[in-house]
């Protein structure tokens, strides 16, 4: 994949952060940022002609399985963070009755 349209991603993710109104957008965007680092890091980890090192017998042209190890922890990571942030939307959603950052900040009364 071509690290340009890795950057695209990131920037409409970037994009969508800095547009969005509402708390639950925002947290979808910043999980498109991710995808679009994520991809970046697996697009420097590979390169032409390389293999697989499981199934490769030819030593000097294997690809490093560690960065995407890490990409794979940092995917179980960033859905477990995601989810965490959408609960906490809920609670937001019940405690101020909205989740729309501006009616939120602006909201001095609490229930």
């Amino acid at each position: 994949m071509n690290p340009v349209l890795t950057f695209i991603v990131v920037l409409i993710g970037l994009y969508g952060l800095a547009t969005s109104k509402n708390i639950i957008k925002s947290v979808f965007c910043v999980t498109i940022i991710e995808s679009g680092v994520i991809l970046l890091f697996l697009n420097f980890a590979n390169y032409e002609g390389g293999a697989i090192p499981i199934v490769s017998e030819d030593v000097a042209a294997i690809v490093d399985p560690l960065p995407h190890a890490l990409m794979i922890t940092t995917i179980v990571i960033g859905s477990a963070v995601t989810a965490l942030a959408l609960i906490i939307c809920i609670k937001v959603f019940h405690h101020y009755g909205s989740t729309e950052w501006a009616q939120i900040l602006r909201r001095e009364d609490v229930k």
